[in-house]
């Protein structure tokens, strides 16, 4: 059977990528906002469960589920907040 771990975190990377652009490059006319705390904290766990993943996908899936929960209620206190 083919191991598609890497074919995976690569499309995470490249959509990352994509959004990263489409973030920082085409709203040039906006004013960049700082990410929050919680907002890092959640990109960080999301990157550390895709490295993680190909070595044990309880743990990596688990960061990145992690990572998904906090963006999840960053979204929701910021949208609270407005």
């Amino acid at each position: 059977m083919v191991n598609l771990t890497p074919i995976y975190i690569l499309i995470s990377i490249i959509s990352l990528l994509i959004i990263f652009v489409l973030v920082f490059f085409v709203k040039k006319k906006q004013k960049p906002k700082k990410l929050s705390a919680l907002a890092s904290l959640s990109f960080v766990f999301v990157i550390i469960g895709m490295f993680f993943g190909g070595d044990d996908r309880l743990i990596g899936y688990g960061l990145m589920g992690f990572g998904i929960i906090l963006a999840i209620i960053d979204i929701i206190m910021k949208s609270k907040k407005k």
